[in-house]
């Protein structure tokens, strides 16, 4: 369908919706946009971010923003935005900053005991950064009673490559990329380096009994996957299951079933090409890696991926919405099993970079656009 159909045209509205039960002012900038399956709503919340890198929704109704220079943003429910005292000095070289936010699943429901705010950086230190874990506690005005949880095993220059997305399994551990690094590709086949990896870690940072390679020598304990390049999405369904989108280097951008103990083949396989040369690197598949289960179709550059659930959008259920950066993409995946049966781009250009997705607790989607002035988008269903 062209684009200029299923994008009709609309003036700036404000309206008046809600926010886990609050009431918030939104800028309607598209009116109707029409899916496959669902008319939606495009909305922006707040602006001003400092190319943010991640969110995540407080029981009361507010959302937390992470801003990459290393500042902690509280958005309330009409927009306003207030800055967190507390978060560590990060590196901002390259790629760096205050990365990935995943509140504790405990988080509001009790005595406070799991009232934790955990965070990904960039840590610097002696021979360039780190991916680094840590968490802390919520006031109004600041965060508080920090502690770091883990810092992986080397500090290395460029930049870039932190990986750094969180996701909670079922158990109660919590799974942590760590990208390559993007100097040395062969640290991803190294079972004794946390680059190229997926990790799964307790919720005090220490390594849970059962991980796959404990008991191996040859690989660190911390360790669920390895061979992979630079994991930016990171989500868990609801039957347990975990889902990366894993950037290529020049193309072959990939969705990757996360298994504990696979080797995902970085750079032994890849669907992607040099950059300098666009020659191919390594084969399309090798025995005893784990092919991806869907590759995306040109430069798509994967950052922020969800599992729809809920009654909000009906005909997406337990589907995946993946978001692009440099395609300025958002799209659904449709699954059977391992295979993507279904693929719709919902967005193409109408936000910008868009660095991560959510599903909020309203049931609606929220996007952040990766920008020097970035914005919080929402999306809602135009057709109920």
């Amino acid at each position: 369908m062209p684009d200029i159909m299923r994008r009709l045209p609309t003036a700036l509205l404000l309206g008046g919706l809600t926010l886990g039960g609050q009431a918030t002012a939104a800028e309607t900038l598209i009116e109707r946009l029409e899916t496959d399956h669902h008319t939606l709503r495009l909305e922006r919340l707040a602006t001003g971010l400092e190319h943010p890198w991640s969110l995540a929704f407080l029981p009361g109704g507010d959302i937390l923003v992470s801003e990459r220079p290393g500042r902690l943003a509280r958005i309330d429910a009409d927009g306003g935005i207030t800055r967190l005292d507390g978060v560590p000095e990060v590196s901002t070289r390259g790629q760096g900053g205050l990365l990935d936010l995943a509140l504790h699943p405990g988080f509001g429901s009790g005595e406070g005991e799991d009232d934790w705010l955990y965070f990904t950086w960039s840590q610097a230190g002696d021979g360039g950064s780190a991916t680094t874990l840590s968490r802390g506690r919520l006031s109004e005005d600041a965060l508080e009673e920090v502690e770091t949880l883990f810092v992986q095993d080397r500090f290395s220059a460029p930049g870039r490559h932190y990986g750094s997305r969180l996701a909670w399994l079922p158990d109660g551990t919590l799974l942590m990329s760590i990208g390559d690094r993007g100097r040395d590709p062969s640290r991803a086949q190294d079972g004794g380096d946390h680059a190229g990896s997926v990790l799964r870690l307790t919720q005090t940072g220490g390594v849970p009994e059962d991980n796959p390679f404990v008991g191996d020598p040859a690989v660190l304990d911390e360790l669920y996957t390895l061979g992979n390049r630079n994991p930016q999405g990171l989500t868990v369904a609801a039957d347990g299951s975990a889902w990366s989108t894993e950037h290529g280097p020049r193309t072959g951008d990939e969705l990757n079933r996360l298994v504990g103990g696979e080797n995902y083949g970085w750079p032994v396989v890849s669907r992607g090409n040099d950059y300098a040369t666009n020659e191919p690197i390594g084969r399309d598949s090798a025995p005893g890696m784990r092919d991806p289960v869907h590759v995306f179709a040109g430069r798509f550059a994967p950052s922020g991926l969800t599992e729809v659930s809920g009654d909000t959008f009906p005909a997406w259920q337990g589907q995946l919405l993946a978001g692009g950066l440099a395609s300025e993409r958002l799209v659904r995946l449709a699954l059977e099993g391992d295979d993507v049966v279904e693929r719709e781009v919902i967005l193409e250009g109408e936000i910008g970079r868009i660095r991560d997705v959510r599903q909020g607790p309203d049931g609606a989607l929220y996007l952040l656009e990766d920008a020097a002035r970035g914005a919080l988008y929402r999306l809602t269903r135009a057709d109920e």
